[in-house]
């Protein structure tokens, strides 16, 4: 799944993007039901690593099967 899809998906589940503070190839995202933190690397074309994504998932307070729905 590439970071556009993961982003959507988690803006459908009210999660946030939050502002950049410089340069970099990863994201900072909120989850403001949970009040969690996660960072997801933005890899561009590539496809995330489902155990990286799962690990991000599960910091934000989010259920797997529900993330994948979304």
């Amino acid at each position: 799944m590439k970071y556009r899809e993961v982003a959507r998906k988690l803006r459908a589940l009210g999660c946030e993007e939050l502002p950049r503070r410089g340069g970099g190839s990863h994201r900072k995202w909120y989850n403001p039901r949970t009040d969690r933190m996660a960072v997801i690397p933005n890899w561009g074309s590539k496809d995330l690593k489902v155990g990286t994504l799962r690990a991000a998932v599960r910091q934000l307070g989010l259920d797997w099967e529900t993330f994948l729905k979304a």
